[in-house]
């Protein structure tokens, strides 16, 4: 009898044992770049998908103990939605826990500056997953802009070019609201008193940073290009206030008008009729263009002080800077000499190109 009795024990304690080693011995590898398995599991995924994903991934040592774990407790069938952080060293009783309670991780994303509505979307869209058109819409909702203490006109300019951890399954509207609230943080009281010096509101101050960003190719010329536009708005020289004459604002112009993407502008697009073309209109247009940067913000805020009133394409992705007409006109001469002199060259050698006889 004692010998049975001992047998039952010691079976149970084997049980036990078993049970444990099934449930909590570490399950996960340390993977090749000793960071966490990504697992996003999108709606209406079922455990068999996720256990694949899982496998393919090569983030489970035994695939077949946590789908015999996950059919005896049931919890397979009790998986959600979303993105889960799979770290190395985790138990097969962590790693079901964390997926049927739902107890997701962050995802990172990086959003950069200058975007246009549908850039900002398909940023949006191919890190957090949102759908475009939402993101669009969001984006045009007077109630959305309104609830945040903005309207549509300033809400692009809101969405600051950052990097941010956001859940996965977060919906356009709330991912928007998410990105504005650490807008708000960006505006401490040092940063208000700077806008306030120039006597501009932030959100002046990210309209006329929108026009930097897309002006300046070299991020060292920042701070002297928003001086330009400063010197003009605020009437800072002796010629006193002037149009702003940005070329990014008839670039905006024409993509509102006629969609598409930035193109080299010819003479007649300076007239094309827009509340945003600052060669036609005075001051600051209506809204910014995009969304800056922290750091093209920055450098509105500490911008240059010079006398410059006047900058032309130097060649090399940066600018030449003049202080009178004159000899702003003189250095542009010269730049569109240099572009017909090279688009000659370029057609030259498309002409002898397709001269050239075939090669047998």
């Amino acid at each position: 009898m004692r010998k049975l009795i001992l047998a039952v024990v010691l079976l149970g304690i084997a049980a036990v044992a078993a049970v444990g080693w099934l449930a909590f011995a570490p399950n996960v590898p340390a993977s090749e770049s000793d960071q966490p398995y990504s697992l996003r599991l999108p709606p209406g995924t079922d455990f068999d998908a996720a256990m694949d994903s899982l496998e393919s991934a090569g983030a489970v040592r035994s695939p077949a103990t946590l789908r015999l774990l996950g059919t005896l407790t049931g919890w397979g069938d009790q998986v959600k939605t979303g993105h889960y952080n799979i770290v190395p060293g985790m138990s097969n009783w962590a790693i079901l826990n964390k997926v049927r309670k739902g107890l997701q991780d962050p995802i990172r994303i990086t959003i950069p500056g200058g975007l246009t509505p549908e850039r900002f979307a398909r940023v949006l869209e191919r890190q957090l997953g949102t759908d475009t058109t939402a993101v669009v819409r969001a984006l045009a909702d007077p109630a959305l802009a309104d609830s945040l203490g903005t309207d549509t006109a300033h809400l692009l300019g809101h969405m600051r070019a950052n990097t941010y951890d956001i859940l996965w399954t977060t919906n356009a509207r709330r991912a928007i609201s998410r990105i504005h609230g650490w807008h708000d943080r960006y505006w401490t009281a040092d940063k208000k008193a700077k806008a306030e010096a120039l006597g501009l509101t932030p959100d002046e101050v990210i309209t006329m940073a929108s026009i930097v960003e897309w002006e300046a190719q070299k991020p060292s010329e920042r701070p002297r290009i928003a001086g330009v536009y400063l010197n003009r708005l605020l009437g800072r020289t002796s010629a006193g206030r002037m149009r702003l004459q940005a070329d990014p604002t008839v670039q905006y112009a024409l993509m509102a008008r006629d969609g598409g993407s930035m193109r080299r502008l010819l003479f007649v697009d300076y007239q094309t009729p827009s509340a945003y073309n600052t060669y036609l209109i005075e001051g600051l247009p209506p809204g910014p263009l995009n969304n800056p940067s922290d750091d093209t913000i920055d450098a509105v805020l500490d911008n240059e002080r010079h006398e410059f009133l006047f900058f032309v394409a130097d060649g090399t992705g940066g600018h030449d800077f003049s202080r009178t007409v004159g000899e702003h006109n003189a250095k542009a001469a010269r730049w569109s000499q240099f572009l017909r002199e090279q688009t000659a060259i370029r057609r030259a050698r498309e002409a002898a190109a397709g001269a050239a006889p075939a090669v047998q």
